[in-house]
């Protein structure tokens, strides 16, 4: 059982199991303050967006929930545990993590990419070859692509392989930052829905990062608007269209009427 953070600090759902809390955090990145005093509960089975624009801090929560930053002040948790030295390479284990670059290693075809984390958990043969099965077809991409490189695949089929490899493992908590960001309209089109029929098939934990309203509306059930570092409002997605805690949030969401899920 995951201990309670106080009903009156802490912002989202309260929920007896959090997929990842930070309680008080505090970080400052040079002379900018990235997140200041910020309590938030990420439920767990289901999609949180976190919306804001560059620099409100969205990138640097979720590098803190992965183990990548380190609070100056507070408490990051994932999976129930809170992050510290000893535990992070197990928890890793655990989170699924992708990004706008995609970070497929170039001098490795997309077959060796993808299954790179699952080479490194000692999974036997048999073990690797099914999950890629699975993720190539959740994922709508052709064995053909198995034995290219990065560089010889579209931005679109690169994203996908890059969420493969972030699936590989069967994680219990996704983080995703701003992995569509960088893709056309109609590629990043075919991609959300692709994401909502993983979400469909397998409800996992996700946090995903966005600058885009519509993206983080279509795609989320949850919704964090960050603005400098502080937490604006946080809620179901439609709530916050309804009823935006301020004019940030108002204008921020200007022209969204509802969602489609």
């Amino acid at each position: 059982m995951v201990p309670a953070i106080a009903a009156d600090r802490v912002i989202g759902p309260q929920m007896s199991e959090n997929a990842a809390e930070l309680t008080n955090v505090r970080l400052q990145r040079g002379n900018v303050i990235a997140l200041d005093d910020v309590s938030l509960a990420f439920p767990s089975a289901q999609t949180t967006a976190v919306l804001g624009a560059s620099g409100s801090g969205k990138s640097t929560l979720i590098q803190l929930v992965i183990g990548l930053l380190s609070p100056d002040s507070g408490s990051v948790r994932a999976l129930g545990e809170t992050l510290q030295p000893g535990n992070l390479r197990a928890l890793r284990k655990r989170i699924g993590y992708a990004i706008q670059e995609v970070a497929l290693l170039p001098h490795m075809t997309i077959r060796d990419n993808i299954l790179l984390p699952s080479v490194l958990s000692a999974w036997n043969n048999d073990q690797q070859a099914a999950r890629l099965g699975e993720l190539l077809l959740l994922m709508h991409l052709p064995e053909s692509v198995l034995n290219r490189f990065p560089h010889e695949l579209s931005g679109g089929q690169q994203q996908r392989a890059g969420l493969c490899r972030a699936l590989m493992l069967r994680p219990d908590l996704l983080l995703l930052d701003e992995p569509f960001s960088g893709l056309d309209t109609m590629t990043r089109r075919s991609i959300h829905e692709q994401f909502l029929a993983m979400r469909e098939s397998i409800p996992i934990s996700t946090i995903l990062v966005t600058h885009d309203p519509e993206e983080a509306i279509r795609l989320a059930e949850f919704i964090v608007i960050l603005r400098s570092g502080t937490v604006q409002q946080f809620g179901q997605v439609q709530d916050v269209i309804d009823r935006p805690a301020n004019d940030y949030v108002r204008e921020l969401c200007t022209g969204i009427t509802g969602t489609d899920k």
